[in-house]
């Protein structure tokens, strides 16, 4: 039944074509705008509304949502003055980029200025929990603007809510932790077992259901045994989530040893092993040149 709230998704990457291609499904009228106008033209096969500008895309959208590389990029762009003035009286704009816990703030505090609300709302499950509409999604912001925009999220995956504003980005950062040193453990484990001669895939079908059972090991040990790291999420960002979270952690007079060294790591394969744009299962790759192997050596 096609819902009578209109859409606005802004940033039609990897993350946000699948996601408008699923707001599109459960009927929402929904314009997209991309600041690379070719990624976001093929959504008009499914029904999108393509728009020129974003200050197009938003006006008379009930919810906007951005998915954007960063905080600066959502920052500058709530801030032109043609979009603001576009924005609707009383609309939610959604932020799902990855960003900082200040910058979700510094993001509420200027929409709501001029009448516009706020949730901080990043998300895990990389691109497959994207196209299936399985995402986590980490709420920030008051309870009552997440029930109005609820159906919208609902339409993407599992929204939760985790506390005010800021607390969204927050968990997102919690959770890339934990996907940051879990993918270096899994590395490690795989390579032990590839050189110990056992069967990576067989231990890891062993291990389903037990305690060091995850999607991470499912899915990137795969990964990793096929060597395969065609990007679902790219290793340059795990390193600018992690420098977030280090930052919040000094921030608030933390000390993260395990985080910063897996942080070093990733700085080390973007920088020395061209593995910006690999995916970030491509870790692996970087824990076996330090054992002096090759991605093409065999298992």
């Amino acid at each position: 039944m096609q819902s009578k709230i209109r859409t606005a998704l802004l940033g039609t990457g990897l993350m946000g074509f699948p996601m408008a291609r699923n707001l599109l499904a459960a009927g929402f009228d929904t314009a997209v705008w991309n600041r690379s106008a070719d990624k976001a033209a093929p959504l008009a096969e499914f029904g999108a509304r393509v728009a020129a500008s974003a200050a197009e895309a938003v006006a008379d959208a009930d919810v906007v949502i951005s998915m954007l590389s960063d905080g600066r990029a959502v920052l500058d762009l709530a801030g032109q003055g043609g979009l603001r003035a576009a924005l609707k009286q009383g609309a939610i704009w959604v932020d799902m980029s990855s960003t900082k816990p200040d910058e979700a703030r510094a993001l509420a505090d200027g929409l709501q200025q001029i009448g516009v609300e706020v949730l901080d709302a990043p998300v895990s499950g990389g691109t497959r929990g994207a196209e299936q509409a399985s995402l986590a999604i980490m709420v920030g912001g008051a309870p009552q603007i997440l029930d109005r925009a609820r159906a919208v999220l609902q339409a993407l995956g599992r929204p939760v809510h985790v506390g005010p504003t800021g607390a969204g980005q927050l968990a997102k950062l919690a959770n890339q932790t934990i996907v940051a040193i879990t993918i270096g453990a899994v590395a490690e484990a795989t390579l032990l077992l590839e050189a110990g001669g056992a069967d990576a895939t067989a231990v890891r079908d062993a291990l389903k259901g037990g305690f060091a059972d995850s999607a991470i090991l499912q899915q990137h040990g795969a990964r990793m045994s096929a060597r395969d790291f065609t990007p679902g999420g790219p290793s340059r960002l795990q390193v600018k989530d992690l420098d977030n979270a280090l930052a919040e952690a000094e921030g608030l007079n933390l000390v993260l040893p395990s985080a910063r060294a897996i942080r070093d790591r990733f700085q080390r394969y973007v920088a020395e092993l061209d593995g910006a744009d690999r995916d970030h299962s491509g870790l692996f790759e970087e824990l076996l040149d330090l054992n002096g192997r090759v991605a093409t050596d065999t298992p």
